[in-house]
């Protein structure tokens, strides 16, 4: 027999999938494959718009037209806001490395544990280069909307980055 394991967080379903999968058990591989490329298809997107320079990846056949970022100082809505947005990162830090320590999903949920690294070498949301090396882990949930990314938030420690930038006092 084969079984299909589904992890929730308050337990565990183990579903019979014999040589005659019930619909129960199609519907779970199904949302299995799902996550699987979601997570596959956001984290290639990010690595080649980050660590490939290629800010015009940031575009309708990965992202939906209703993109938003929600940030501490308001949302940024749409492709070319968002594209400006995250574009601060690449004229910020010309040695910008990005890499995903960990990725997992539910649905259309995904959760991206992340470290970002560069050398404060160019304008970066208006604060001019420091030539201050950063260092900063963060998560992002982000929503996707069919098999493109919907919605995305992150969250690191801005005192980290500030003090990292040598604009705050590291005691």
């Amino acid at each position: 027999m084969k079984y299909r394991i589904l992890v929730f967080l308050l337990g565990i379903i183990i579903i019979n999938c014999d040589t005659k999968p019930s619909q129960e058990c199609i519907d779970s591989l199904d949302a299995s494959s799902k996550v699987k490329n979601n997570v596959e298809m956001y984290s290639k997107v990010w690595d080649s718009a980050i660590n490939g320079r290629n800010i015009e990846i940031i575009n309708l056949d990965n992202f939906d037209v209703n993109i938003k970022a929600i940030t501490a100082d308001g949302d940024i809505t749409g492709i070319d806001a968002f594209k400006a947005y995250y574009n601060n990162y690449l004229t910020g830090f010309s040695d910008a490395e990005f890499n995903i320590v960990d990725v997992f999903g539910q649905g259309d949920k995904i959760v991206k544990h992340w470290n970002f690294k560069g050398t404060h070498d160019g304008d970066f949301f208006g604060i001019p280069a420091t030539g201050k090396k950063i260092d900063l882990i963060g998560t992002t949930l982000v929503l996707m909307k069919d098999g493109k990314i919907l919605q995305e938030q992150d969250f690191f420690d801005n005192y980290s980055l500030l003090s990292q930038l040598g604009l705050l006092p590291t005691e």
